[in-house]
């Protein structure tokens, strides 16, 4: 019998172009081959909602509402009725209205939110197969802001985690299961709610393994003369500008005091001020958004990933391995990815980072013993189709404990 799926999403899965796009569009077409998929989904902007027509082949139906409430509207909001900022940013009565309608017409069998400001338009008294996919713990993520923020915004952070540990918790007594992008964020959440743990199960991020691929007929960029370094993501996120500050300014002037023509490039959509800033400092080179970031990684002596605050699978990480690429990465970036130290990819803390860097410029045959190794294990454990295996499962009913031994 086949099955009818709401998927509840926050941003318009597609292009699958930035990390939870990524993500939730995998997830979407592999619930399509398990039933009819039925989309309700935010968009950033009326751009963002004309991308809905790309998932044509894998929804029966589809509605996308542009979201019109920012941060401090959803800061007001939040304070007036003593809920996480993220949450009221998202809160729209024509969502609900969507949902309760789809619900009322559509014998749903499953109900799939991704990412948790979605579980506000799951009824309580939902029959279907309830899925919550939080992908990271929120909670944690504002925890760790507030434990290094100044006085005021550690508060701020503070407050946020409180609240969305709570609201974790309490959408996670109604999912009949939760999710999360890694086993390391599975494990935190089941720590915090233990009532709930025997329903909680990683599943993880994957990566596309024809398309990220270094025998791929991709043309390298020209970015001039000396070994170049890269760093890959979206740059108005925090602690990505956190990662790219902190390398430009202390790592970087240490490699360039060895190799005085090495540089620097950050490459990512919307980089702010804070970021296009650090194109004064000798060696960098901040590009901004590409069409396809995989010409940079192709041309890459070395990639870093040097993030002080990390939650989940860095795709950034699993891209570059893919790609054959020499990967530098802090402990944060690291945790969540199956891959071993040493053997897969280099993990360094700051105080680390230059001796790495320059110990990979200085041998390109550790640089290519590190590639292969990478690359032979994102197709041993990372392509999608073998880390979205216990989907069906979860979609059928299947016990947490069982589908996570697997």
């Amino acid at each position: 019998m086949s099955r009818d799926i709401l998927f509840l999403c926050h941003r318009v899965p597609f292009p699958p172009d930035r990390g939870d796009k990524i993500r939730s569009f995998h997830i979407l077409k592999a619930l399509s081959a398990l039933g009819r998929v039925h989309l309700l989904t935010f968009a950033d902007d009326e751009a963002d909602a004309a991308h809905v027509a790309g998932l044509a082949p894998w929804v029966s139906s589809s509605k996308v509402i542009v979201r019109r409430r920012g941060r401090a509207f959803g800061a007001v909001a939040a304070l007036a009725s003593r809920r996480p900022v993220s949450l009221a940013m998202f809160d729209d009565p024509a969502m609900r209205r969507a949902a309760n309608g789809l619900l009322g017409r559509v014998r749903i069998d499953t109900v799939y939110a991704f990412s948790g400001q979605m579980a506000q338009f799951v009824p309580h008294d939902i029959t279907a197969r309830f899925l919550m996919d939080f992908v990271d713990v929120d909670s944690a993520k504002f925890d760790g802001y507030a434990a290094t923020a100044g006085l005021l915004w550690r508060q701020v952070n503070a407050r946020e985690g409180r609240l969305l540990a709570d609201f974790e918790g309490k959408v996670a007594e109604r999912a009949d299961l939760s999710l999360f992008v890694s086993r390391a964020e599975a494990d935190v959440f089941a720590h915090r709610h233990p009532a709930v743990s025997g329903r909680v199960a990683a599943l993880e991020n994957g990566i596309d393994l024809a398309t990220f691929d270094p025998d791929a007929d991709i043309i390298p960029v020209s970015a001039g003369d000396g070994s170049l370094i890269l760093f890959t993501g979206q740059m108005d996120y925090a602690p990505n500008v956190e990662a790219v500050d902190g390398f430009a300014r202390d790592i970087l002037p240490a490699v360039r005091g060895a190799y005085p023509t090495a540089r620097f490039a950050i490459v990512g959509r919307a980089p702010v001020p804070a970021v296009r800033a650090l194109a004064t400092l000798p060696g960098v080179m901040v590009v901004g958004e590409v069409p396809d970031v995989r010409p940079w990684l192709a041309a890459a002596d070395v990639v870093v990933a040097p993030l002080k605050l990390a939650r989940g699978i860095q795709n950034k990480v699993l891209e570059a391995m893919a790609m054959g690429k020499a990967v530098v990465a802090s402990p944060s970036a690291h945790e969540g990815i199956d891959a071993e130290p040493g053997r897969h990819l280099i993990v360094a803390g700051p105080d680390r980072q230059a001796d790495v860097v320059r110990a990979l410029i200085a041998d390109p045959v550790r640089r290519a013993t590190l590639g292969r190794a990478a690359r032979a294990r994102m197709v041993e454990r990372y392509g999608w189709d073998r880390v979205l295996a216990p989907l069906a499962a979860m979609v059928a009913g299947g016990d947490a404990r069982a589908i996570a031994a697997e």
